[in-house]
């Protein structure tokens, strides 16, 4: 990670904190003694891809440096219900206080590559390639994204300034793909991406000579066609909308090059992890 994302992630953390503990935390304060130091272990109360050891031994540590955590398990890792994730020891008090940020950072991120995984592996044995959104918890993006790669998936733009899609919405306001002049200019600083809806709009997305069109919500069959169209060229494929574990893979068999999906970060379930002191 480079030194802009770095700091970037520190400043999650520490705004993430400073929400959960307000002021002071009351409870521990009034109950646990200053030097008052403990032992605890993390466990995963259901199966999961791990992700977010990073993330959460920085918690710790942004909230107290003298936090030992020791993961035992690896970042990616599949691992089972009662497993123990890491150990950690020090102030009582710190560790309590920096509890629920961490463990909220590793059950969101360990959900999102968990699923991700899933469909990883729902669209083998084909070339297709799982990417995500842009369908993130606002300020968040950075870490889900970092998940999405963890599941084994690939992103797609981080943001908005990475490169051009041309989507539906755009469409109504310039009144369809009349502003060639100005896309060859995008298409000369940037990536483009023309977002289709059905096999017509398609044939005129690939005239335009694009680096990918996007399939919006096309149909199984209009997405073998649209493949076979483009069979010659080099302009990629990206399936987009409706798509779920159910019917990934046969998305996948059209031929398209990248399946995206939303729900890998706007709907993900977390996994159920709790810290124990022992």
């Amino acid at each position: 990670m480079n030194y802009a994302k770095e700091f970037e992630l520190r400043d999650i953390i520490k705004r993430a904190l400073k929400e959960d503990i307000g002021r002071k935390d009351i409870t521990s304060e009034a109950l646990i003694p200053a030097n008052k130091s403990v032992k605890a272990v993390i466990l995963a109360k259901e199966e999961c891809v791990i992700c977010g050891l990073g993330q959460a031994r920085l918690t710790f540590k942004t909230q107290d440096k003298n936090i030992r955590f020791q993961p035992l398990v690896s970042e990616g890792d599949f691992i089972r219900k009662g497993k123990v994730i890491a150990r950690i020891s020090g102030r009582a008090r710190s560790i309590l206080t920096a509890e629920r940020v961490a463990l909220n950072f590793l059950s969101l991120l360990s959900g999102i590559a968990t699923t991700t995984r899933k469909f990883v592996h729902a669209v083998r044995p084909y070339k297709a390639r799982i990417i995500d959104t842009r369908k993130t918890i606002p300020g968040l993006r950075l870490l889900e994204k970092y998940a999405v790669r963890i599941g084994g998936g690939f992103n797609h733009r981080l943001s908005l300034d990475e490169m051009a899609l041309v989507k539906d919405n755009h469409l109504k306001v310039i009144k369809g793909y009349k502003c060639l002049r100005s896309l060859e200019r995008i298409k000369r600083n940037y990536q483009l991406e023309l977002e289709a809806k059905n096999l017509r709009e398609f044939k005129q997305a690939l005239s335009l000579k694009p680096d990918i069109i996007m399939l919006d919500n096309m149909s199984i069959q209009d997405m073998k066609k649209a493949a076979a169209i483009r069979n010659k060229s080099k302009v990629r494929l990206e399936a987009s909308g409706g798509i779920t574990l159910k019917n990934a893979k046969k998305i996948a068999s059209t031929g398209v090059d990248t399946i995206s999906v939303g729900a890998l970060t706007h709907s993900v379930s977390s996994v159920d992890i709790s810290l124990e002191i022992i």
